[in-house]
């Protein structure tokens, strides 16, 4: 089975259980700005976790990219990915764990769907500690369905509980599904967990019950959620007997290429077959992340940064393997041509990914020859030294002064027996960030930082920017991005050039005229083609789904949105520009702020 066919196998089966086709969103997560990267399903949903009520039901099926780049240093190994796909299907207090598991189970083994024997069907479910109980109803489940309590398995925290996906927010216990691939690699007290290679988790069933505070503690949550993961290149390696993602053919042509390039062939040596995953990879990853609807460019910063960390260790991968001069375009048509159907942005994006690809070799190659250069200089001293630990004033003057990411000097480092002082470095970037007056501020992440007061207000607030710039402005501005805290927001337009003082004063005034007005915010769920017709702003259309949340400021705003809102603009507070300033080519950001009057 093809990974095409298994996403439309799972949002068949769903659909027939009464579940609504909702769409994937970006990458770069909206209601999330705890991470950098979507790396779940469930980011985008959140807010209806928590309580709101989504527009297309209770019951909602959906294949989401995501990227977790925590254990990057394990890409490589035969199951990890940066990048992969997800299939989740989600109950927002509608059914729970019973339904959740029998429906999970039917897919997986019946035979109009994927066929697993049972036999090969082991699961955990969670075994409980001093702040939870052991989850004891999914397991009995798992037992009515004739699996066996020898391969029940009850795991601890680390194994089988999810979220929250930042400090506080909802979370529960899960359940996981493995298959048995039969190897016997590490002895008869294997078991799901274990990363031998003879279990394989393929599917995850969460049960967001509980809704963590500030404080640590656990509340019980009023309306149970259900949410469930199942990795596509995890769960196609297992239909198509694989015991590796990069056996199957979502990587096959991209090994390929990366062959022909190098001259070496893929399985005849293990440090060489690392250095070909970590390529395909990392490839794959940055075509994906330069392809998104939020448009991210390699930088030194948040995602940027992580794509350009992406690149340059595939880059210099691609040095280990002899790979001589640009190669990663040619990756990342591959790449591009294998998706584009079901992700149409990579297509029109395809000469900008392409062409960035390239740029950031040829700065690379540059970098990495300095940098090597003066890592090489140092290594000496370094290893005559009782002390083999490179100093992080040291790593961050490569970092710095040669643009030579941390990472790759710590692997360096690795290759020579040595390591990096990364708590000096941290200390020298910390002090290069006040100075610099960037901080951590310059992480441009995304979305809402809470649901509080403020925040909503200062969401309310950028429906209303909106509107005035298209008034002062014109028709042209459109939304690129938005950022909120309780302390600001800021607000990604198109415009292509700077705003004169007196075009700031006037969109301030436009707005606090509104806010004086006191004008009645409203809601109502309707199609998105309802929207249009309505005059409602929609500049994000790939990311709805049929049924959208309209949010009317008086007859001043209208505007497609899924976030809070107050319910009047009376009590938001004077509205002030403190920056207009260039965020990148023909896109400016404004950075406003709410004050008391």
């Amino acid at each position: 089975m093809t990974s095409d066919e298994l996403r439309s196998k799972y949002i068949e089966f769903f659909v027939s259980k009464k579940h609504i086709e909702i769409s994937g969103k970006s990458l770069i997560p909206e209601n999330d700005p705890t991470v950098l990267f979507t790396t779940a399903g469930m980011h985008p949903l959140v807010p209806y976790l928590l309580g709101e009520t989504h527009p297309s039901g209770k019951r909602l099926v959906d294949f989401q990219k995501c990227i977790r780049t925590g254990d990057i240093d394990e890409v490589g190994d035969p199951s990890h990915l940066t990048f992969f796909e997800m299939l989740g299907n989600w109950s927002l207090g509608d059914y729970f764990k019973e339904d959740a598991i029998r429906m999970s189970y039917e897919f997986l083994t019946s035979p109009r769907y994927l066929g697993f024997s049972a036999d090969k069907l082991s699961v955990t479910v969670f075994k409980g500690d001093s702040e939870v109980p052991a989850d004891n109803e999914s397991a009995e489940i798992w037992r009515s369905l004739g699996i066996p309590d020898d391969r029940i398995y009850f795991l601890p925290r680390e194994d089988n509980w999810w979220g929250p996906a930042g400090a506080t927010g909802p979370c529960g216990p899960d359940s996981e599904m493995f298959i048995d691939t039969g190897k016997t690699v590490c002895g008869s007290d294997c078991k799901p967990g274990c990363h031998c290679g003879k279990y394989f988790e393929i599917w995850n069933d969460v049960f967001m019950q509980y809704n963590k505070q500030e404080d640590g503690s656990y509340v019980p949550m009023g309306r149970k959620c259900v949410d469930t993961g199942m990795g596509i290149e995890r769960t196609v390696a297992m239909l198509q007997g694989r015991s590796s993602v990069y056996e199957t053919a979502v990587f096959t042509d991209l090994i390929k290429k990366v062959e022909a390039f190098s001259g070496v062939k893929y399985g005849s040596d293990q440090e060489s077959d690392i250095s070909i995953r970590i390529i395909v990879d990392h490839c794959r990853t940055a075509v994906f992340i330069l392809g998104d609807e939020q448009g991210v460019k390699p930088s030194n910063l948040g995602q940027g940064y992580i794509l350009r960390r992406l690149i340059r260790r595939a880059i210099r991968h691609g040095r280990k393997l002899s790979v001589e001069g640009s190669f990663l375009p040619s990756l990342g048509e591959i790449v591009i041509d294998q998706y584009v159907k079901t992700y149409p942005e990579l297509g029109s994006a395809g000469d900008i990914i392409l062409s960035e690809l390239a740029a950031e070799e040829e700065r690379f190659s540059l970098t990495l020859q300095k940098g090597e250069h003066e890592f090489e200089k140092l290594l000496p001293n370094l290893l005559k030294s009782k002390n083999p630990i490179i100093p992080g004033r040291m790593a961050f003057k490569l970092y710095d002064t040669y643009g030579f990411p941390f990472e790759i000097t710590e692997e360096l480092a690795a290759e020579h027996g040595l390591k990096v002082d990364k708590g000096g470095f941290d200390k020298a970037f910390e002090k290069h960030q006040a100075l610099s007056k960037q901080g951590s501020d310059k992480v441009f992440k995304g979305g809402l930082a809470d649901n509080s007061e403020t925040t909503t207000a200062l969401h309310t607030a950028t429906h209303l920017l909106h509107k005035a710039l298209r008034i002062v402005l014109g028709d042209h501005v459109q939304q690129k991005g938005s950022n909120i805290t309780p302390e600001r927001l800021r607000f990604d337009f198109i415009h292509p050039e700077k705003m004169t003082p007196e075009q700031i004063k006037e969109v301030e005034d436009l707005i606090n005229n509104q806010i004086k007005e006191n004008l009645p915010v409203f809601m109502e769920i309707i199609t998105l083609e309802q929207a249009k017709d309505k005059g409602a702003l929609a500049f994000f259309s790939d990311k709805y789904d049929e049924q959208v949340k309209v949010y009317s400021i008086g007859s001043f705003s209208k505007e497609v949105c899924g976030g809070p809102h107050v319910s009047s603009t009376g009590s938001m507070g004077q509205f002030r520009i403190k920056k207009e300033q260039s965020s990148s080519a023909g896109v400016r950001r404004i950075r406003a702020v709410l004050e008391h009057r």
